[in-house]
C-alpha cells in the first residue's frame, strides 16, 4: 500500500499543535515534526501523537528548514501542514484517493480557509488560497527561500486541485499578527539585501497603497466587513514595513563603508 507522512516545522506551537495532529490522527503512516527551538511543551504534544521529533536550531530560513524535515520522511507521499492548520473530513478523503491513484509526476494543491480574529475570511484575496502541500516524496521539495517558500514545480509536472478545505487558524490576536509580520519583514528584507536589491521610501509607500486598494477594493475585502477593512490596513502596513526595512539596511550599509 502507498504510504503517507505528515511533515510540520514548528517553534512554540503548543497552543495549536494538538488540534492539527488530531486532524490526521489514525490515517497517516508517519508524522515528522522538526523544531527550531521551542521552549513550550510542543515536543510532548507531538510525542503524544506518535510523531518523530527532530530539532534544528541552526535556522537558515523556511525553505531550508522544510528541506531538512523532508529528509526525515520515509513514506511515499508527503503532506505538509502548519501547526495552525487542520484537515477537514472531505479533504482527508481527497488526499487518500490521490495517493491511492498515484498519478505520475503530479503535485496537489489545497484550498485554505483562514480564520482571522475570530472570523472566516472569504474575500480580500484570502480565499480560495491555493497552496501545494501534497506530492510524492521523491518528486520535488521546497526551494531555498528564507520566507514565502514554495514547492518547486517543473514543466514536466502537473498540478491538480484536491477537494475539501484546509482550515487555517492564523493570527490569534493583533499582537500575534504584528509579531509575525515583523519576522516576515526582516526575512524578506534580509533576503533581498543579500541579492543586492535597492528600494526607496516612496517605493514602499506606493506598494503599500496598492496593497490596500487591491485587497479592499479589487479583491472585495469590504465584503468581509470590519475584519476586511482591518486586514487591508494591516496588510498595507506590512508591505510598507518590508520595503522600509530593506531601505534601512541599504542606508546602514552605505554608512558602514
Amino acid at each position: 500500500m502507498t504510504t503517507i507522512s505528515v511533515a510540520i516545522i514548528v517553534k512554540n506551537e503548543a497552543n495549536q499543535l494538538s488540534q492539527c495532529l488530531e486532524s490526521v490522527k489514525g490515517w497517516v503512516d508517519e508524522i515528522i515534526v522538526l523544531d527550531s527551538g521551542s521552549e513550550d511543551n510542543s515536543k510532548q504534544i507531538a510525542l503524544n501523537y506518535g510523531a518523530k521529533w527532530y530539532e534544528n536550531k541552526n535556522w537558515q530560513g523556511f525553505g531550508k528548514q522544510r528541506q531538512l524535515a523532508q529528509s526525515y520522511v520515509t513514506s511515499d507521499y508527503i503532506l505538509w501542514l502548519d501547526a495552525d492548520e487542520q484537515v477537514t473530513a472531505e479533504l482527508k478523503q481527497s488526499i487518500l484517493k490521490a495517493i491511492k491513484d498515484k498519478e505520475v509526476n503530479t503535485v496537489y494543491k489545497i484550498s485554505r480557509l483562514s480564520e482571522v480574529f475570530g472570523k472566516q475570511i472569504k474575500h480580500s484575496g484570502w480565499y480560495p488560497d491555493y497552496v501545494i502541500r501534497l506530492y510524492p516524496t521523491q518528486l520535488t521539495q521546497y526551494n531555498d527561500s528564507l520566507v514565502h517558500e514554495k514547492v518547486i514545480v517543473t514543466s514536466s509536472m502537473q498540478c491538480k486541485t484536491l477537494e475539501g478545505e484546509l482550515l487555517h487558524f492564523t493570527y490569534r490576536d493583533l499582537t500575534h499578527y504584528l509579531t509575525k509580520s515583523a519576522q516576515y519583514s526582516e526575512a524578506w528584507a534580509t533576503q533581498r539585501f543579500a541579492q543586492n536589491k535597492k528600494t526607496s521610501i516612496l517605493n514602499g509607500f506606493v506598494h503599500s497603497i496598492n496593497s490596500f486598494l487591491k485587497m479592499y477594493i479589487i479583491k472585495r475585502g469590504f465584503l468581509d466587513g470590519k475584519h476586511g477593512l482591518l486586514l487591508a490596513v494591516l496588510s498595507s502596513f506590512s508591505v510598507f514595513s518590508k520595503y522600509a526595512n530593506l531601505w534601512v539596511k541599504n542606508q546602514q550599509n552605505k554608512e558602514n563603508k
